[in-house]
């Protein structure tokens, strides 16, 4: 990890949602699965399904159905598949996350989210864990433009009067890292594979030991 991350100090830590927050994609494919199956349509492919795990859910749900179909999206997913009701049980928390958000903020590092869910998407999963409230801002595909976008993230470190290089963005897709890059703002990629970053992390025990040293001293993270 190079000397020259965060020059003024750690800024804040903003999250992505899926993929980092949360344990989202098995979830996320079954429902736009079976949106597929009610209309008599295969399985999604590969390739739709690595755009619908980065895109908002109206630009998968567009992407995979055929245009014919776009007009019976919303009573689609509202009435015959419903997300909250069929698909937000089987979310899971990421390992590790709890507990490296609460000791981000035991610390007094900011945090904030800026996912490519809705507004109403991610108050869903915040309620739906019960996770604390100093997540502040989260910008959602309802109040900003949606990532690869580097304005939720501009949105943020404007927010917090932080410099964005100073500002570390923990995400897990390519269109994390280009928002990032875009905002000028430290990028972690995490859990992604061959994503890379300026920190690159498998988990949050590896992120929480990289991030060491630009916390109050004597704190420590533990897995």
């Amino acid at each position: 990890m190079s000397k020259t991350l965060f020059p003024r100090g750690l800024g804040g830590v903003i999250f992505d949602c899926d993929g980092v927050m949360i344990n989202s994609r098995a979830a996320n494919e079954q429902f736009y699965n079976r949106v597929l199956a009610y209309f008599d349509l295969p399985p999604m492919t590969p390739e739709q399904e690595a755009y619908s795990f980065m895109a908002t859910a109206g630009q998968a749900l567009r992407h995979i159905l055929p245009e014919r179909l776009h007009g019976e999206i919303d009573r689609v997913t509202k009435d015959e598949i419903n997300y909250q009701r069929d698909i937000l049980p089987l979310l899971r928390l990421m390992p590790g996350f709890r507990q490296f958000a609460e000791a981000l903020h035991a610390s007094g590092v900011r945090t904030a989210i800026a996912t490519n869910r809705t507004g109403q998407g991610m108050q869903r999963v915040l309620d739906f864990f019960a996770l604390p409230s100093y997540f502040d801002p989260v910008v959602t595909a309802s109040n900003a433009a949606p990532k690869p976008s580097p304005e939720g993230v501009l949105r943020i470190c404007a927010a917090w009067g932080a410099h964005p290089e100073d500002v570390l963005f923990v995400g897990d897709s390519v269109h994390d890292r280009q928002a990032a890059e875009a905002a000028g703002a430290t990028f972690a990629a995490f859990n992604g594979g061959a994503l890379q970053g300026q920190i690159v992390a498998p988990d949050f025990a590896v992120l929480g030991r990289a991030l060491a040293p630009f916390l109050a001293r004597g704190h420590e993270f533990t897995p």
